[in-house]
Order: structure tokens, then C-alpha cells, then sequence
């Protein structure tokens, strides 16, 4: 995605470091404000299935959340992202030390929980300040009010063996059940289980880079990919305020992302589409490879802000808002680039919300949408123009079998499959059918918090004259 930073930390041990370290919390009206808004947002995500993006959108998000100052927002965002990565983990926890079954309506009650043990088992917050708060947090909802005395001995009982209590728990797969079948499905279990352990992990922060790559890294602390994208670590601040933000010489987008555009060939001069293409990462590698783009999205706002990010780049594009499948532009382009909405389970890592915001049943609606904007994209290539398809989607319901299906209904393609030795950095990802899979439990490095990158299909076709 174009200029937006996800929430970052360091691991240390099983502790994590929120994006902005908090001060020594209290249980004060802020420490206790925080923590509700993470617990409001949190049976938000896995109550009523609300995406976490929205959410903690500075300027548009939750109430609760923009309420708070920009250390208490850090805050709320490391404990959401822990809380879902960790999920299955808690729960196993609270099973074990809650005899008795909680009442049906207790769901207040468990978020709370949730929220405090995030911060005792994971995050750098005092055992004391973490245990306070939540008492304080139940004592003040009046569903929650008649249970501090239980949150008070489980939190504490947690923190007193909270090494033996994470050992014992070392094998609980923090994944829903209809996500960890179908992994095992797709892929052998060495692999599933490396994506599930790559889950835990913060994400890291990639760069595209106009020029220069081993430059930006040294300035920015990082390193140079295979790939060719830069990668940090984490920041300890605002990706707004590091060098070359300002006169456009890069933008954030996962490794992963970068790669589809690579597989259009040699674009300039050529007229491209790319479909879908808010918030504009891929539009600005098309424009730097001198194409001659129009970004189409169904949405204003998000092309909106793709505009806006491309002014920032200095990057040029026309722009088209709209349904594609009632664009009247038959056979208009040399090459279109259809990055399409997807479950997008290739990104828990940077997004764990994703898993309790999706179900099986939503793979299988996205696929067929998927299905249709290829069919549309086909239509607005020429003859003899190349197509490339792919999402951010670990399942191969929107991938090799979507794939299989569409070549095997639509005569009127046929597969460009993909080279090994094409593109750097992409050897390891290219499948025997000449599809780009990648995986979080990819691209090792130094140390496992810098490998790994986003899960990505893609495939690329061309329009038979």
C-alpha cells in the first residue's frame, strides 16, 4: 500500500514492542480510556466481523480511537494486533483458568481479558498497571462489574507463571479452524505450520524505491531484497518523516505487491490499465516503468487518494472512476494488470484481523468476482496483449484453481507462464505450471523477523489475436 505505515515492533522474547512505546501506566481516566477502546474495537473485529483498517483510521475511525493521543493510539493498535495474532492462545488460557462456563452474554467480559493479557504475556506494560486496569475496566461497565473479583485472580495467577503457562501452549495453532483446514489442504505441513508461526510475527515495512536501493537502505537502516525492494525492521517513527518522503522517491508497498507489475515486461510507451488500482502502488511502478496508464477503481475517495500519492511521486496517470464491467473500451489496451479484490489471507501478518473478519464462505464469493473482472479485463486488451492477474490471497480458490478454470472456459487466452529467471529475486516462487506463489514463509533472511513476505498470486496471460 502507497504511504501507510502499519503498526511495528520488536519482539523480545515473547514480548513485543508497541510502534510508540507507552509512558508507565496507571490506572488513570487515559490508561483506562485506551484500554477500553482496544476492547471496544476488538468485539468489533471478532464479534461483528469489522475490518481493523477502518477502524483505526486517523481521521475517519473509530470515535474512541481518534480520542486518543497518538501514544495512546500506538498502544491500542499493539494491543489489538497481539490480541488477534494470539487469539486461540488466550483462549486456551481463560478455558484453563475459568472452572466454571461464563453466561451466554459474557462476551464484554472476555475482551477484557483478551485486552489485559495481550499486555502481560506480550507487550512491554508492568504486570501491575495491566492487572489495575483491567479490574478498573470491569468495574466500570456494569456488565462487566460483578466479575472484577475473577479478572483480578485470573490476570494475576497469569502473571505469576505466565513462562510456564506460554510453554505449555507452545502448539495451539492462533488460527480459526476453517483457515487452518484449508491451509493444510493447500500446502504440506512443514510450510502450513511455517505460515502460522510467520503470523506471530510484527510485520516488517517494505519501500519501492525509484533508484538507488542500496542507499535508501543504508539511510532508512534496512536492508536491499532479493527482490529489489528495501526493508526495515520497524521504525520509531512516522514513515511521513524520513527522508525522501517529501520529493516522492519512494513509497511503502510488501515486497510481495511489487512483484505483478514486474511481470508486464517491457511497458513503455504502451497503454496500460491497471484495474482495481487504489491506493496506487502498482499504478506508480507502471508510470515509472514509462507506461502510458489509466488507473480504473469503483471507488472515488480511494482514487482520490491514489491521485494524491501520485502527485506526491511525481509519477503521472490518468484516472477512471467506475465499474469497469460498464467501461466502453473494447480492445483499448496493450496490457492490463488486474490486482483484485480478494480474502487478502496473504497479508495476516500485517493484517490479523483478517481472519476473523473472513470466513470460507467469502473465499467462494470472491473468487467468483474475481472470475468476472477477468473476464473484463480480457475484453479490454488487444489482441495479442498481455494480462496479468493476481491477489493477495493464500488459498488456491483465488488462485491455481480460479486459474485452471478461466483458461479451460476461455479460449481466447492462453497462459504467458512465468520464467524463474525473469524477474530477480522471484526463482523461489514460480510454480512447475509457471504461476507466482509466494508465501509469509518465504523469502528467508537474516533473522525471521526480516524474512517472510506477503502471500501473492499471480498469473499472466495473453489475448490471442
Amino acid at each position: 500500500m502507497v504511504v501507510t505505515q502499519p503498526a511495528s515492533g520488536r519482539q523480545k522474547r515473547h514480548k513485543q514492542r508497541p510502534q510508540t512505546k507507552p509512558a508507565a501506566v496507571t490506572p488513570d481516566a487515559a490508561g483506562l480510556a485506551s484500554r477500553q477502546a482496544a476492547a471496544k474495537l476488538l468485539a468489533a473485529v471478532v464479534d461483528a466481523g469489522t475490518p481493523l483498517d477502518g477502524m483505526t483510521d486517523a481521521g475517519h475511525g473509530h470515535p474512541q480511537y481518534r480520542a486518543l493521543d497518538e501514544r495512546d493510539r500506538g498502544l491500542v493498535r499493539a494491543i489489538l494486533n497481539t490480541a488477534l495474532r494470539r487469539r486461540r492462545t488466550l483462549e486456551a488460557i481463560l478455558a484453563a483458568r475459568i472452572d466454571k462456563p461464563l453466561p451466554a452474554n459474557a462476551r464484554t467480559l472476555i475482551h477484557v481479558l483478551h485486552v489485559a493479557l495481550a499486555q502481560i504475556l506480550f507487550l512491554d506494560i508492568p504486570d501491575s498497571a495491566a492487572v489495575d486496569l483491567a479490574v478498573e475496566h470491569a468495574k466500570a461497565d456494569p456488565r462487566t462489574a460483578r466479575f472484577a473479583g475473577l479478572v483480578n485472580a485470573v490476570l494475576r495467577g497469569v502473571a505469576r507463571d505466565k513462562d510456564k503457562t506460554l510453554a505449555s501452549l507452545s502448539a495451539v495453532r492462533n488460527a480459526p479452524d476453517w483457515f487452518v483446514a484449508r491451509l493444510g489442504s493447500a500446502y504440506d505441513k512443514s510450510q502450513a505450520d511455517a505460515i502460522l508461526s510467520a503470523h506471530l510475527l510484527e510485520p516488517t515495512i517494505d519501500f519501492t524505491v525509484k533508484s538507488d536501493a542500496a542507499g535508501w537502505a543504508e539511510k532508512f537502516g534496512g536492508i536491499v531484497l532479493p527482490t529489489g525492494s528495501v526493508r526495515v525492521e520497524r521504525l520509531d517513527g512516522p514513515v511521513t518523516a524520513l527522508p525522501g518522503f517529501e520529493d516522492g522517491q519512494w513509497w511503502v508497498q510488501d515486497a510481495a505487491a511489487a512483484l505483478p507489475a514486474r511481470l508486464m515486461g517491457a511497458i513503455a510507451s504502451k497503454r496500460v490499465a491497471d484495474l482495481c488500482a487504489a491506493p496506487g502502488g502498482k499504478t506508480a511502478q507502471l508510470a515509472l516503468a514509462q507506461a502510458d496508464v489509466t488507473a480504473f477503481d469503483i471507488s472515488a475517495n480511494r482514487l482520490k487518494r491514489l491521485e494524491q500519492n501520485l502527485a506526491r511521486l511525481g509519477l503521472p496517470a490518468k484516472t477512471a472512476v467506475g465499474d469497469i464491467a460498464k467501461y466502453e473500451g473494447d480492445g483499448q489496451f496493450d496490457a492490463v494488470l488486474l490486482d483484485a479484490p480478494c480474502s487478502s489471507t496473504g497479508t495476516v501478518r500485517r493484517h490479523p484481523d483478517v481472519l476473523w473478519t473472513k470466513s470460507e464462505a467469502e473465499i467462494a464469493k470472491l473468487a467468483g468476482v474475481q472470475r468476472n473482472l477477468l473476464d473484463h479485463a480480457v475484453r479490454l486488451t488487444k489482441p495479442g496483449g498481455t494480462i496479468v492477474f493476481s491477489n493477495c490471497s493464500l488459498d488456491p480458490m483465488e488462485g491455481e484453481e480460479l486459474v485452471a478454470s478461466f483458461l479451460a472456459e476461455t479460449p481466447g487466452v492462453r497462459l504467458d507462464p512465468i520464467r524463474a529467471n525473469e524477474t530477480p529475486g522471484i526463482a523461489g516462487f514460480v510454480t512447475s505450471e509457471g504461476y507466482l506463489r509466494t508465501t509469509p514463509a518465504g523469502l528467508p533472511m537474516q533473522t525471521p523477523e526480516l524474512s517472510g513476505l506477503d502471500g501473492f498470486f499471480a498469473a499472466r496471460f495473453v489475448k490471442r489475436a
